[in-house]
């Protein structure tokens, strides 16, 4: 049996939404996209990959290929139009099957494990990450550094050849579950504070979901917020 939350919120400095998500229990996807691009198209290119991604993987297509579907109709998309305003999306996508899970991403907008412990699964697509892995920059420091929010990889940004799907998979077991959010969510809680939230098992999905909104708001709200919570049992 699956249970999930989900929400977004446009956030208290910004006066667009970019984020988008998809989330349903009997396809067993669930998604969040971040748009970037500005005045609307941020919107448009997280709204088209969700759609692009939704559709493939109906089909019977796997995360891999959706993904990459995806952003072959976002750089065509932008290839027939006038308009020289650039768009691009991250994405982090789930999907769970009778044999387990598969998880794959583009960008900064995370994955994460819960249970025992909350453990992030995929892996930011980012310069700062790019840096704690040259070891020229200490993880301690990655939440302030101002270029924290500049990406090595992104759907209609990165060219086709040289795109990178990170992907993890694995098996399901009972009281698992998984966080997918944009990085408005972990740009205002630290670890701890989305640990705390997804670990009470008092609170339905929906409820945990809530609170981690009102949580990042109630610390600034810098960023447009998007999280998924999904539970196995």
């Amino acid at each position: 049996m699956i249970e999930f939350g989900h929400a977004t919120h446009v956030g208290l400095r910004r006066t667009r939404n970019e984020d988008t998500y998809y989330a349903d229990a009997t396809l067993g996807l669930f998604l969040v996209a971040d748009g970037m691009g500005g005045h609307l198209h941020g919107e448009v290119a997280s709204a088209l990959v969700r759609n692009s991604v939704v559709e493939l993987v109906s089909r019977g297509h796997s995360l891999a290929e959706a993904i990459r579907g995806a952003d072959e109709h976002l750089l065509a998309q932008m290839h027939d139009s006038t308009d020289v305003m650039p768009m691009g999306s991250t994405i982090a996508a789930l999907r769970l099957g009778e044999d387990g899970y598969e998880a794959a991403w583009v960008g900064d907008s995370r994955i994460y494990t819960t249970g025992r412990e909350l453990r992030q699964i995929s892996h930011d697509h980012s310069l700062v990450q790019a840096l704690v892995e040259a070891g020229q920059l200490d993880p301690a420091h990655t939440a302030r550094h101002p270029q924290r929010n500049v990406l090595t990889q992104a759907l209609g940004v990165t060219a086709a050849s040289q795109l990178h799907i990170g992907m993890a998979h694995g098996r399901v077991v009972p009281g698992m579950g998984f966080l997918l959010c944009s990085d408005g969510l972990t740009e205002d809680l630290d670890a701890a504070s989305i640990a705390r939230t997804v670990a009470r098992t008092d609170l339905a999905a929906q409820e945990c979901v809530d609170q981690l909104l009102l949580d990042a708001l109630d610390r600034g709200g810098k960023d447009n917020i998007t999280a998924i919570l999904v539970r196995s049992s």
